[in-house]
């Protein structure tokens, strides 16, 4: 496994589906399979394509940064900010798994909503 690769890989796939064109990004960086397990999206390529153009189209000026990328075998972890209409921010935590070919087949997240005010003077990153 090529760690720094599979780190640009998996920025440059999320940034791509997230930025309006998640077909380009599973042809791109997508193995033979995807298994999906957020809720909130079908499993498989069809169902990662159908939200995040869903989302494109409903939210055009969201926003996202790449915070921290972290790799360890064949796993990749993003921790981004995302920022959608309305100032509303999350932290998303994304896990991808690589198969041996160098590609994405596995992903697992988790958001939080930053809230507008914290009991400690420390961002959420």
């Amino acid at each position: 496994m090529n760690l720094d690769e599979n780190k640009k890989n998996a920025i440059a796939f999320y940034k791509m589906a997230y930025e309006g064109d998640p077909k380009a990004a599973v042809d791109q960086y997508i193995g033979k399979e995807y298994i999906q397990h957020n809720p909130d999206v079908a499993d498989g390529t069809k169902g990662f394509i159908d939200y995040f153009e869903r989302m494109q189209q409903e939210y055009p000026e969201k926003s996202i940064e790449f915070v921290r990328c972290i790799a360890e075998g064949d796993l990749v972890a993003l921790h981004t900010h995302q920022t959608w209409p309305g100032n509303d921010q999350y932290v998303t935590m994304d896990f991808f798994r690589f198969d041996q070919n160098g590609k994405i087949c596995e992903h697992w997240d988790a958001i939080q909503q930053i809230p507008k005010k914290s009991a400690n003077p420390n961002t959420m990153y």
